[in-house]
């Protein structure tokens, strides 16, 4: 389950990374989102990825909460479990 988001604007492209609960990381670039996307709009990519993939494999659903930005072109944030399904 992902416990946190980082996210790093390059000349090439947004960087992720994705921390897990368990210690594991998860790393890449955001294919489909040019290095010149208001970083808002990126923030809201690598969240909504994050949120597909925690529906797809944990059958959850997650809230992802932005830090206010340390320095410029890197971002941070804290995803929290919204609701788990119950067990039929």
């Amino acid at each position: 389950m992902p416990r946190s988001i980082a996210l790093l604007a390059t000349p090439e492209g947004w960087r992720h990374s994705v921390l897990t609960e368990e210690g594991g990381m998860l790393c890449g670039r955001l294919a489909d989102v040019p290095a010149d996307t208001d970083p808002a709009e990126a923030r809201a990519a690598v969240a909504s990825m994050v949120m597909g993939l925690v529906h797809d494999f944990h059958e959850a659903d997650v809230d992802v909460s932005w830090d206010p930005p340390r320095e410029p072109g890197s971002w941070t944030a804290q995803v929290t479990v919204a609701a788990i399904p119950p067990i039929a």
